[in-house]
């Protein structure tokens, strides 16, 4: 996917998912979801790929499996990735970009219950913003419209003020049902992303210009 020009507009504020778009903890991740789908007899390799973006207990109901709690198992899961954390490190650049954002100007947006989202922010070493919009936080997640909607209440911004970086395909789809812009950051993904969503290949070569009004745009370094 090649890079196309940024949004030209600035924005009251940025909203940011976290796996895989400021930190990628794919190793973890995979451990945990790995040994948890060969104990229920999936197939490891064809299951993987579909946990990305959703929330936990949302991801177990996909699998259909008979028998099983749902709930209990999404609890289960998330008690094991919170203990599991080797391997999550912040994205390239991203710790430099988020310090030039005001604090009261970004928030977090993740499918990730709170207290895994607060474990895996902490071992990336990134800050925490004062928004933090986790799963259980809302009664829909991605890629239904109602987390970021949220996190721009919470921010006291318009949702059409707002710009959503993401790395999933649910993800964009609740931005833009949400009535937000987005940018793709692609610097985790193995392969490219079918959409036509700005794609962000390194936050180093970004830059955020402060207007008068104290909005912020995105532009490239250079």
């Amino acid at each position: 996917m090649t890079a196309a020009p940024l949004p030209e507009r600035a924005f009251a504020a940025f909203l940011f998912d976290m796996d895989g778009t400021i930190l990628t903890s794919i190793k973890a991740a995979e451990r945990v979801w790995g040994n948890w789908a060969e104990g229920h007899g999936l197939d490891v390799a064809a299951f993987l790929p579909t946990i990305h973006g959703k929330r936990t207990e949302e991801t177990v109901r996909g699998v259909g499996l008979p028998g099983i709690d749902p709930v209990a198992e999404a609890a289960r899961i998330t008690a094991a990735e919170i203990e599991d954390v080797g391997g999550v490190e912040a994205v390239a650049g991203v710790a430099a970009f988020l310090a030039t954002l005001p604090n009261e100007r970004w928030a977090i947006v993740t499918s990730a219950p709170r207290a895994l989202a607060l474990a895996r922010i902490a071992a990336a070493g990134l800050p925490l913003p004062r928004v933090l919009v986790a799963a259980e936080d809302v009664e829909r997640g991605k890629p239904a419209p109602d987390p970021f909607l949220l996190g721009a209440r919470r921010l006291g911004c318009a949702p059409q003020a707002c710009l959503v970086f993401e790395d999933t395909l649910a993800g964009l789809q609740s931005a833009a049902a949400a009535g937000m812009e987005s940018v793709v950051v692609t610097v985790t993904h193995g392969q490219p992303l079918e959409t036509d969503v700005v794609a962000v290949l390194d936050y180093a070569a970004l830059r955020v210009v402060r207007t008068p009004e104290g909005w912020l745009r995105l532009a490239r370094s250079g």
